[in-house]
């Protein structure tokens, strides 16, 4: 049976001890049932309010759109089409008036 390298150090010197998982390197314990959990991808709005698919949001703040001279106005409304990982920019959404373009959801709020 092989168990996952540490998910602080990658170690793959790592044992079981009763239902944690301990890296010997690094002395971190975790719950392998749990760490699925905590890795989960979450974007948050402005106020705080968890974002998904499919969600209605509207800009908060006049926001120039980079290599134009267009802005984007407050209040604009759009719809999330999806949520890209490891971007400055995560949201995919398609504004009205400016086509398919990738917002930074801390510009946003859910409506």
């Amino acid at each position: 049976m092989s168990l996952p390298p540490c998910p602080k150090c990658q170690s793959v010197y790592v044992y079981e001890d009763q239902s944690n998982l301990v890296c010997p390197e690094c002395a971190h314990e975790w719950n392998p049932s749990e760490v699925a959990a905590e890795d989960a991808f979450v974007v948050r709005d402005a106020n705080g309010t968890v974002l998904e698919e499919g969600d209605k949001v509207t800009l908060i703040k006049d926001l120039k759109v980079k290599g134009s001279s267009q802005v984007l106005k407050i209040g604009t409304k759009t719809v999330i089409r999806r949520i890209v990982e490891g971007k400055d920019h995560e949201l995919d959404c398609k504004l009205p008036g400016a086509g398919e373009m990738m917002v930074t959801a801390k510009f946003v709020k859910k409506v």
